[in-house]
């Protein structure tokens, strides 16, 4: 007798669904799935949509992360001491829109802040908020094809590139973002800005017996020679004033060898500046040892932040050996190094975002020395009188990566590490939030020293009325 089930359809059904099961469950085929079983809930939780809604306005709200719901006490910042005060201070100066209040904030991270990853979210955010200041640094070049800030570009022929992350350069001068770029005549590079209303070029270079010379460009009108050329070997900036309306501006070097290190845009206004300087694979080490010690501070000394973001540990967590031994001798090393250079500013130490890892079952964890790292860092935040922000524990803790791998949108990529545009903005959310919590403490704290040493005054100055 015939079935009545068609074999053929049933049997390629079976084994459909042995395909898309079997790698859940087998850990050596994991990576080959090619459906997450997880979401099938959110599949069968459907919602119909009411009457007359739009679907466009909904599609794009339920796609818009949230990051609400992370807010809680993990999500502030940890300064006991008063670390961050100076920035506070700065930043009020600004919000006065005092004269030449400019806060500037230099954020040192690894390959998400190469890519201006965060960054670019907290500086919109802070420079909406505040005013916009300039755009703040930028390389001459691309040392990594991913290298990129919001609103930049730039193309570029005819540099040597070293990152200080390979330490090519015997004498550790990369400049204050970390990479030295040499060139003869006609190596240049072409920078274009998605916005106009910089009032300022700033140029980063070392001057040197020999030194070459650079011509610098506005909209393709000259605004200055660039000669490096200098009895001693200095660390040295040279500003151009540029017309507010240019947008593209060409470096190019005319005569001899020159070294290069970045770049700055600036506006003659109250504001914020907020330099992204991110090293791809960078880790401690190279800010404590690669960078030469005394040609760095004096680098800092010439940026004059008001803040400075040490954001390391995502490639560190990989080495447990290194995080117990040398890894808070490094971090040391790198809060002596700003606070010779720059006594007055706030240090923030900003631990990494978790970084997932696949477990034996197959489902995404986190790297096992991660949560010791951040507690590495906490200790040493505040045994060094500086803040501390906790950003492992502000996204979630312990499984964010994986949490966020399955997220609608997906929040992070399939190395668990780095963050996707949507995923990006949340942790620059939680670390503007966590900025405004401090400052608006700050604030607060002003207020009632104020008022409590209103009443006082008052007495003294009736006293003081008496016959």
């Amino acid at each position: 007798m015939k079935s009545p089930w068609p074999l053929k359809p049933l049997l390629a059904l079976a084994s459909f669904g042995l395909m898309i099961t079997l790698p859940q469950y087998i850990p050596q085929w994991y990576n080959w799935r090619i459906y997450e079983w997880a979401a099938a809930a959110s599949i069968l939780d459907f919602q119909p949509r009411s009457h007359g809604s739009n679907p466009m306005e909904e599609e794009m709200e339920r796609l818009k992360p949230d990051a609400s719901h992370l807010r809680r006490d993990e999500a502030r910042i940890v300064d006991p001491t008063g670390a961050m005060d100076e920035f506070y201070a700065a930043l009020l100066r600004t919000e006065r829109q005092q004269s030449g209040a400019v806060t500037r904030i230099l954020h040192y991270g690894d390959s998400p802040t190469t890519a201006d990853l965060i960054t670019a979210d907290v500086r919109n955010f802070l420079q909406t908020r505040f005013g916009d200041a300039g755009h703040g640094t930028y390389l001459i070049g691309k040392p990594w094809a991913w290298y990129a800030h919001r609103g930049v570009d730039v193309s570029f022929q005819g540099w040597q590139m070293d990152p200080a992350t390979l330490k090519k350069q015997p004498d550790g001068r990369y400049g204050l973002g970390g990479v030295s770029f040499i060139g003869s005549a006609g190596a240049s590079s072409t920078i274009k800005l998605k916005r106009p209303g910089h009032t300022h070029l700033v140029v980063s270079y070392l001057g040197q017996p020999g030194g070459g010379q650079v011509q610098i460009q506005a909209n393709g009108i000259d605004v200055g020679t660039l000669d490096t050329n200098m009895p001693q070997v200095a660390a040295v900036e040279q500003a151009y004033e540029i017309p507010t309306e240019a947008q593209e501006f060409t470096i190019r070097v005319i005569q001899g060898k020159v070294r290069l290190f970045d770049v700055e845009f600036h506006r003659n206004t109250p504001g914020i500046v907020y330099d992204s300087i991110g090293l791809n694979g960078t880790w401690a080490g190279v800010l404590a040892s690669h960078m030469n010690g005394d040609h760095w501070i004096e680098e800092l000394r010439l940026a004059k932040p008001n803040l400075v973001i040490i954001n390391y540990g995502t490639n560190e967590s990989g080495y447990r050996n290194y995080v117990e031994t040398s890894y808070p001798k490094d971090v040391r090393e790198i809060l002596r190094r700003v606070k010779t250079a720059v006594p007055e500013a706030s240090i923030l130490m900003m631990s990494p975002m978790d970084r997932g890892a696949r477990e034996a079952g197959g489902a995404i964890g986190t790297v096992a020395s991660l949560p010791q790292l951040v507690s590495v860092q906490a200790k040493l935040a505040i045994e060094n009188n500086c803040a501390f922000f906790n950003t492992f524990q502000a996204m979630g803790g312990p499984g964010t990566m994986g949490r966020w791998y399955m997220a609608e949108p997906r929040l992070v990529s399939a190395d668990f590490i780095h963050p996707l545009p949507a995923g990006a903005r949340i942790v620059g959310t939680l670390l503007y939030d966590a900025l405004m919590d401090g400052y608006n403490s700050y604030k607060q704290r002003l207020l009632r020293q104020t008022m409590a040493a209103a009443p006082a005054d008052k007495s003294r100055g009736k006293a003081e009325a008496k016959p």
